[in-house]
């Protein structure tokens, strides 16, 4: 699956993905949870340069994770919703919100990451590859 478009829940955010996503993850972390309003968040990891806005502006919002690491999440300054997010340990990617993908179907998640934080009502019962806390 080469490319794909998205965008916010009221349509001011509107942006387009022009190569392969490099892999997706289902993060249990506080941070994604509370940015997300749910159980935990899915994000499908593009290449930096290959995310390109094509509507509109997000604000943006900075922290140092759990793990110690600066973080930041790009969102709709009029909805609130989390588009995208970043780890400036690694700057080559960005974490694309799987709720703002036009269309998801193609997206298989690999992992699940900070199962140690996950919800006692969250069903972990699948083959992806866990992790207490960040993946290696």
């Amino acid at each position: 699956m080469s490319g794909f478009t998205g965008g916010c829940h009221c349509g001011a955010i509107r942006y387009e993905v022009t190569g392969e996503p490099v892999v997706a993850r289902i993060c249990h972390c506080d941070d994604c949870r509370r940015s997300g309003g749910s159980a935990f968040a899915t994000n499908v990891f593009v290449k930096t340069d290959e995310l390109k806005l094509t509507k509109g502006a997000p604000k943006t919002f900075h922290w140092t994770a759990a793990s110690g690491n600066k973080r930041g999440r790009a969102f709709c300054g009029d909805c609130g919703t989390t588009v995208y997010v970043w780890n400036e340990a690694r700057p080559e990617a960005r974490g694309i919100r799987i709720g703002t993908i036009d269309d998801a179907n193609f997206v298989q998640p690999k992992m699940h990451l900070w199962v140690s934080r996950a919800l006692a009502s969250t069903n972990l019962n699948d083959d992806l590859e866990k992790f207490d806390r960040q993946s290696p």
